[in-house]
């Protein structure tokens, strides 16, 4: 039990460097993930040595390493969370009458992973594979929203981190900070027209066993459609609490 603590620290670091889209430096790292110096020094020669890290001596600065790539990557082998979600998706989609799809962060991107598309409805931009920015989206909106807020911060540090497709949406980390917490407020995040115009979304964040969000589970439909947005709120919440309770499983991994 022991290591445990030391485990946790590890797998923070590792998920505040895949969220970077460049190297960066020990400081950085220490705010971020709300270490020591010393501990986080420590811990990054370790994954250092174990390859899920790599130094750039020439920058003074740290990303991830082969060994985190060929986790990633067994991951997309085995799209574990897309299977656990694609039968609760389609499921939505059948009680709501419109197009469900499950993203998952990826920087300051959300990378869609299912697109289930609902019965006579056009083609959506969110199709699998499709990446956007997190911060104009329901699905990143939500998934932002119940992330630390020193990550938040470190993904979005100033107004250039913020690009547009509309001229719509946050363009400061003050004006992501307010909409986020009206998200929290709200129970789950919206967003209307920023994506595609004429097209609106509703979506919820799925958390692992540690309360991380994991992904984020939308619903889209017209701006003009008439529509219970409440009732598909809450059948987003539902979902995204059915694969809440999936991800996390309720049980310690077995030794």
């Amino acid at each position: 039990m022991s290591q445990v603590p030391a485990a946790t620290r590890a797998l923070r670091v590792l998920r505040f460097l895949a969220t970077q889209a460049d190297p960066v430096p020990l400081d950085r790292i220490v705010r971020a993930c709300e270490l020591p110096r010393s501990t986080a020094y420590h811990l990054l020669n370790t994954m250092i040595d174990e390859g899920f890290v790599v130094h750039l001596p020439d920058e003074h600065r740290y990303g991830l390493g082969v060994a985190a790539f060929e986790v990633g990557s067994g991951f997309t082998r085995q799209e574990p969370l897309a299977r656990l979600a694609r039968r609760p998706l389609a499921e939505l989609v059948d009680r709501t009458g419109h197009g469900a799809h499950l993203a998952v962060l990826h920087g300051r991107d959300v990378l869609y992973v299912i697109e289930e598309r609902a019965p006579g409805r056009p083609p959506l931009v969110t199709d699998v594979g499709v990446r956007l920015p997190a911060h104009l989206t329901a699905s990143g909106r939500a998934i932002l929203a119940a992330l630390p807020a020193s990550q938040v911060r470190a993904l979005y540090p100033d107004r250039d981190a913020f690009v547009d497709r509309h001229g719509q949406g946050p363009a400061s980390p003050s004006a992501l900070r307010v909409l986020l917490s009206e998200t929290r407020q709200r129970g789950h995040a919206t967003e209307d027209g920023e994506v595609t115009p004429g097209l609106r979304s509703v979506a919820a964040a799925v958390l692992d066993h540690n309360a991380h969000p994991v992904a984020g589970v939308a619903v889209t439909f017209p701006s003009d459609a008439v529509a219970d947005v409440t009732s598909i709120a809450s059948a987003v919440a539902a979902t995204a609490q059915r694969l809440t309770r999936r991800v996390s499983g309720g049980a310690a991994a077995p030794r």
